[in-house]
């Protein structure tokens, strides 16, 4: 299936949020997903099932000044 990620088309096998976050080796904490413009809590990454072209907005904490 093919979903985007900060608007770049991806395809991916996973069916849900938390296996894409796996796949994509992104790390669990310091990072904010919204699902079609919607924030999705971490615990809710497992029970958020992908479909085709979904949006999905992936943020990255930074340390800095």
């Amino acid at each position: 299936m093919k979903v985007l990620v900060n608007n770049k088309e991806v395809k991916t096998g996973a069916t849900t949020l938390s296996q894409l976050i796996e796949e994509l080796a992104l790390p669990v904490q310091g990072i904010a997903v919204a699902v079609d413009n919607r924030i999705v809590l971490r615990t809710e990454w497992t029970k958020c099932a992908l479909r085709e072209y979904m949006s999905i907005i992936i943020i990255k904490a930074a340390c800095g000044g």
